[in-house]
């Protein structure tokens, strides 16, 4: 195996679902074995996401990259033999399952991954309730979805069935459940 003596960023197939005991299971046998010259980061990279349920927003950190995770080491016969024989791996990711160093721009887009999302559960062309505000009760079709402002645009049947749009705070609607 052709050492690389300088410390990269692999990723490591695992099975879904079992990313953050590989991780665990990992940092474990790095420090068993002595090897943190060899290994010096795990992550499963996550991101914050604030879900709409019931009305209220619920903060989750949701994996962004399910069934992987990344690894900083110096790729030599000892790191590789550990990482790819610990519980939960599958291999690493690249041709017949040896290593390939993740570029900068990768590392950098792969880790960078701490920016806030938003699940609405609101789709466009679905009718919503306005609960508060000037417009409550009233009801509309959702014409837009702002993720980054929460905001949505309503279309409201207002003044003698006119429809107008019309901004609300993703807070301040509920979807209309037919029945």
């Amino acid at each position: 195996m052709a050492e690389n003596k300088e410390a990269c960023w692999y990723v490591v197939h695992t099975y879904s679902g079992y990313e953050n005991k590989v991780k665990d299971t990992l940092e474990k046998a790095v420090e068993n074995n002595g090897m943190q010259d060899l290994i010096f980061d795990v992550r499963v990279p996550v991101e914050d996401v604030v879900e709409i349920k019931g009305n209220k927003r619920v903060k989750t950190q949701r994996k962004v990259y399910p069934g992987y995770v990344l690894v900083h080491m110096i790729e030599t016969s000892e790191s590789w033999y550990l990482v790819r024989n610990t519980r939960g791996v599958t291999g690493f990711v690249g041709p017949d399952s040896k290593p390939v160093p993740l570029t900068p721009a990768e590392v950098e887009m792969m880790l960078s991954t701490q920016k806030n999302s938003v699940e609405f559960g609101i789709a466009i062309g679905e009718e919503v309730r306005v609960l508060s505000g000037p417009l409550e009760n009233f009801t509309g079709t959702v014409e837009d979805v702002d993720t980054v402002r929460q905001k949505l645009t309503v279309k409201v049947k207002m003044f003698l069935g006119r429809e107008m749009p019309v901004e609300v705070d993703l807070a301040d609607v509920e979807k209309v459940v037919a029945k």
